[in-house]
């Protein structure tokens, strides 16, 4: 059980779309940083007076648990003192540490993945990372790793809960006494998280497929007796079945939406994503693309749409002949 007055949460400000991040300052037997936010000044000299406000400095946080690999998330580590405990899954490492083998092959991965899908070549520069630095973030990577059912002994015994879809490395962490939850970016009170696309790691053949694990993360955590999830963004979820019964509500709304598209013509997942963000998809083009393939996968998974190749080498989508609907 973890008493209310040992969480404090901390809202930082991080330079994306969200304008801020919540990271937690919890005292347990080592005092301990749920998340960190982006590696800026603005991040941590706001970071340093909410600690000071609280009791603390930054050199008395003992260890920090990451929920998952984002810069807004994982950003300052190199901030902390040598000595401190960073804990997280293991799928965090490459993104940390920043290998430039990793980045070569993450930049060459989305490249070809982005021109199979058909974003045409003036636009595919704009959707990978740099491959010099993932930008807001360190290179300082996990001292000990944690995955599903672990057990943080140090901060109230806090099972771990792997919950994949918003990033492959993302877990949440459940007190069972009091259904207290500190769930990072899986379920956000005002907004939907975006299942982001990632490349295969550690020998994998296929890439996972975010949204379907997403869903399976957003299923499971509706069955737990939750009475507080504290979110990555915005304000703290008490109805969490409720809300996750939205979320996959408006999430099969909008792969229904798709799926009518495709029985009018075959399309490529790049035409699709046109069609579903016609706004932003050029500004943010990384974001609109991984959640229209998420869509897709989805549709696919159930057996209503199909990939074959268009004579270019191109992938489209088309309806399956005996496919019913939804």
């Amino acid at each position: 059980m973890i008493p209310e007055n040992k969480i404090h949460q901390i809202t930082l400000p991080v330079p994306y779309a969200m304008n801020t991040v919540n990271v937690f300052l919890v005292e347990g037997d080592l005092l301990t940083l749920i998340d960190t936010g982006t590696n800026t000044p603005e991040t941590l000299d706001t970071l340093k007076s909410e600690l000071k406000r609280i009791g603390y400095q930054l050199e008395d946080i003992e260890q920090i648990v990451l929920t998952h690999h984002h810069p807004d998330h994982a950003g300052l580590l190199d901030e902390f003192k040598e000595d401190v405990k960073i804990l997280g899954h293991e799928r965090n490492i490459p993104y940390l540490t920043q290998e430039q083998s990793f980045l070569d092959y993450y930049y060459e991965y989305f490249v070809e993945n982005a021109m199979i899908y058909g974003v045409p070549e003036e636009f595919v520069k704009k959707m990978p990372r740099t491959i010099e630095k993932m930008p807001y973030t360190s290179k300082r990577s996990l001292t000990d790793i944690i995955g599903e059912g672990d057990r943080i002994d140090s901060l109230f015994g806090l099972k771990v809960l792997y919950t994949p879809g918003h990033a492959t490395s993302h877990i949440s962490l459940y007190s069972e006494d009091d259904g207290i939850v500190f769930g990072g970016d899986l379920l956000l009170d005002k907004v939907s998280s975006n299942p982001i696309l990632e490349p295969p790691l550690n020998g994998e053949i296929e890439r996972v497929k975010p949204l379907l694990q997403y869903n399976d993360s957003l299923q499971r955590i509706a069955e737990l007796p939750i009475t507080k999830l504290y979110t990555g963004h915005g304000e703290p979820v008490t109805d969490v079945k409720g809300l996750v019964e939205s979320r996959l509500d408006k999430q099969k709304a909008r792969a229904d939406k798709v799926l009518e598209m495709i029985k009018k013509q075959p399309l490529t997942a790049f035409e699709v994503c046109q069609m579903l963000f016609p706004k932003i998809y050029q500004k943010q083009l990384s974001l609109t693309l991984s959640e229209t393939i998420g869509q897709l996968d989805y549709l696919e998974n159930l057996g209503f749409i199909r990939l074959s190749e268009r004579n270019n080498g191109i992938l489209e989508y088309k309806t399956n002949e005996h496919s019913v609907s939804q």
